[in-house]
C-alpha cells in the first residue's frame, strides 16, 4: 500500500522564525536569489491593536498536478505516493511547469539551469523514514508530516481534530499541504 504524505502548517503555532526556510536552504543548497519555502508575515493594524499572520509558501504537492501536464519532457511527474518531483536530467528549462502552477512554487535554479520546487525533501530524508528538514527543525511544532494511512500519526488525528484549509482547494487541485488557520490576531 501507498503512503499517503500531508504536511499541516498550523498558523496559530508559527512564530514566523525562518528556521524552516533556513534548514531547507542548507538542506537542499537552495541559492539565496530564490527559495522552496518561505513563510510571509502580514500585519494589520497599528500598536497596541496590531494583528499579525503567518503565511507559508511553498510546493503543496497536488494530487492533480497542473505543472505534470504541461511538462513536454515528463521531467515533472507524480510518484506511486502521489508525491511530485522533477527530473533534473530530463528539465529543458521550458517554464511551462512554472507558468501552470498555481501557488507560484516553482523557480529555475540559477545554479543548475533546471526547475526546482520544494519536494519535502524526499530523496535525502522522506524515502529513509525521515522527516522533511522543516518539520524537524521547527521550534514550536507548527508543522506536522506523516502518511494519512497511519491513524494513529499526528497528522492523521491534527487532520481530524482541526479545521484544515486547502489552499486554493475551488481550482481541484487536491494539495497534501493543509493549514490549521489563525483562531487569533489578523483575521482575513
Amino acid at each position: 500500500m501507498e503512503k499517503q504524505y500531508r504536511l499541516l502548517y498550523d498558523e496559530n503555532l508559527c512564530i514566523g522564525c525562518q528556521a524552516c526556510s533556513v534548514a531547507c536552504r542548507v538542506e537542499n543548497s537552495v541559492p539565496d536569489e530564490v527559495y522552496r519555502l518561505q513563510v510571509h508575515l502580514h500585519t494589520k493594524g497599528e500598536f497596541p491593536n496590531l494583528g499579525m499572520n503567518y503565511e507559508r509558501l511553498s510546493c503543496v504537492m497536488c494530487e492533480n498536478p497542473p505543472c505534470v501536464s504541461v511538462c513536454p519532457t515528463n521531467a515533472s511527474f507524480q510518484s506511486k505516493d502521489g508525491l511530485v518531483h522533477i527530473d533534473e536530467r530530463a528539465c529543458i528549462t521550458c517554464k511551462y511547469c512554472i507558468l501552470a502552477c498555481p501557488y507560484h512554487a516553482r523557480f529555475i535554479n540559477p545554479l543548475k539551469n533546471v526547475v526546482e520546487k520544494c519536494n519535502f525533501c524526499y530523496e535525502t530524508r522522506v524515502s529513509k523514514e525521515l522527516l522533511p528538514s522543516c518539520v524537524s527543525i521547527c521550534p514550536t511544532d507548527a508543522l506536522s508530516f506523516g502518511d494519512m494511512r497511519h491513524k494513529h500519526s499526528l497528522v492523521h488525528q491534527k487532520s481530524h481534530k482541526e479545521v484544515l484549509v486547502f489552499p486554493k482547494a475551488h481550482l481541484g487541485t487536491k494539495p497534501k499541504v493543509a493549514f490549521i488557520p489563525n483562531r487569533k490576531g489578523m483575521k482575513s
